[in-house]
């Protein structure tokens, strides 16, 4: 059945077009280079080692730390988001994460490690919600799906360009003076770096703003997004939202579940490289050749999850669950048999756990009050990323105790399983009702393009914040 939205003027099409050439190809770039510098410890883990006494415990808790530190400012970064403009604030973050991650040449020992990926951390908060809140000011519902795909490629190719790369640039070993794990992230640093200051004067904060768009495109797009959006959108505190969403089972189930796919995520980005060296391979270059084949393998899987989740939205919930079987079936499968069959079942865990956020996104907005998408999207994720805490550390510490990472396996997939039955419960939760296409004209847009507060329709699940006092 499609669902797309009735009647929909031509300009929208055409201004959707020059935002996925313009915005969403950008974040996809900015994606790539966001995980490739939170996880590309993993190809210099060795030489902490061997230069400063850093183990698999100390690692883990060092890759661990990073995502302390973004939990801690994720909601406070958003709220600044939303003071300063999205177009600062994103190009802020991406320019600061990129020095910080450029001073990781400055490790000098555990302390430094662990202080560094803090401050990682820090840097980074916010920048997911950021940009899923921008797709969804500035497309309309039916494009967002496969617009957050789009931009998910950028982790795959990030995982797979930083692997590849890797062992070229630690091959650089004494050049000027530096180590070959220092060039590393000095390079990749400052790319990021470059880029955040490309993106100063490719992004606009509100649609009013895009002079690239036309009258028409920036008129007809606006009223689409509002006619999407409307319901009572007033708005209480940040505080009171976020207390308001902590209330809500909802929100609950879904911090969940995307807790369990941010434990799959990182338990592989930070310990792929080692289970590869595990099973016999010496070669940094080809270390780095198979820890990109999971990654590689999960693009066309996941352009086609999210092209089908934005035809037929109302098999989302399904398309989830089957990511989740996909990647518990792979994760036991791989901790059961190892060795190179193993790696083969990783390719399939991966397959499966990487293809859950560009369904996971659009069903949460669904199923949320438009007036706190913003603080629940940073929320959900702040909460879950801390499984990319958990995950690493415990890797380390099972490896440390065992020698090898085969039970920390067996438990990630057991967590993963009862996330797999979780998402079966959100297909008992209703969909939000939209307002009719005609419920809004241009004269009820305020000046920033979206709806104003005054339009009002039928009720959603859960009321803003500051109506559950």
């Amino acid at each position: 059945m499609s669902t797309a939205v009735p009647d929909e003027h031509p300009a929208v099409a055409t201004a959707s077009r020059k935002i996925y050439g313009r915005i969403i190809v950008l974040f996809a770039l900015m994606m790539m280079l966001n995980q490739i510098d939170r996880s590309n410890i993993g190809f210099v883990q060795e030489d902490l080692d061997a230069h400063f006494g850093i183990g698999a415990a100390a690692y883990g808790l060092g890759a661990g730390l990073f995502f302390v530190g973004y939990f801690l400012f994720e909601i406070p970064s958003n709220a600044l988001m939303q003071k300063v403009g999205a177009k600062l604030w994103i190009t802020r973050i991406c320019i600061t994460w990129g020095a910080v991650s450029a001073s990781m040449i400055f490790v000098r020992g555990e302390t430094s490690f662990y202080v560094l990926r803090f401050l990682l951390g820090v840097a980074e908060a916010g920048f997911v919600p950021a940009v899923l809140f921008y797709i969804s000011s500035w497309l309309p519902n039916r494009y967002q799906g496969r617009a957050t795909g789009t931009w998910a490629v950028g982790a795959l190719f990030a995982y797979s360009v930083g692997s590849i790369v890797s062992g070229p640039l630690l091959s650089m070993h004494g050049f000027l003076g530096l180590d070959g794990w220092q060039w590393l992230f000095l390079i990749e640093g400052l790319v990021t770096i470059g880029l955040g200051v490309v993106g100063y004067f490719l992004l606009d904060s509100k649609i009013s703003d895009a002079k690239w768009l036309t009258s028409e495109e920036r008129e007809q797009l606006s009223l689409q997004i509002a006619t999407e959006q409307a319901t009572d959108t007033g708005h209480g505190s940040t505080v009171q939202t976020v207390k308001g969403l902590l209330r809500s089972p909802v929100i609950h189930l879904f911090m969940w579940i995307y807790f369990a796919v941010q434990m799959s995520i990182y338990s592989t980005t930070f310990w792929l490289p080692s289970v590869v060296r595990d099973i016999g391979v010496s070669s940094d270059n080809m270390v780095g050749l198979l820890s990109a084949l999971p990654w590689l393998c999960t693009i066309p899987y996941l352009f086609y999850v999210s092209r089908r989740g934005d035809r037929h939205p109302e098999q989302r919930a399904t398309l989830m669950t089957t990511s989740f079987v996909l990647a518990a079936v792979g994760t036991l499968a791989a901790a059961l048999i190892g060795s190179w069959l193993g790696l083969a079942f990783i390719v399939l865990a991966t397959l499966g756990f990487k293809t859950v956020a560009p369904i996971f996104w659009p069903l949460l907005r669904e199923r949320t009050d438009p007036a706190t998408a913003a603080t629940a999207i940073a929320l959900i994720n702040s909460v879950a990323n801390l499984g990319g805490f958990v995950a690493p550390y415990g890797f380390g510490l099972v490896k440390d105790s065992t020698g090898n990472t085969e039970l920390a396996m067996l438990g990630l997939g057991l967590v993963i399983v009862i996330a797999a039955g979780a998402t079966l419960l959100v297909r008992r939760i209703p969909r939000r009702p939209m307002a009719a296409p005609s419920a809004i004209q241009p004269a009820d847009l305020d000046q920033s393009g979206l709806q104003a507060p005054q339009i009002k329709t039928g009720a959603v699940l859960e009321e803003p914040a500051h109506k559950q006092r």
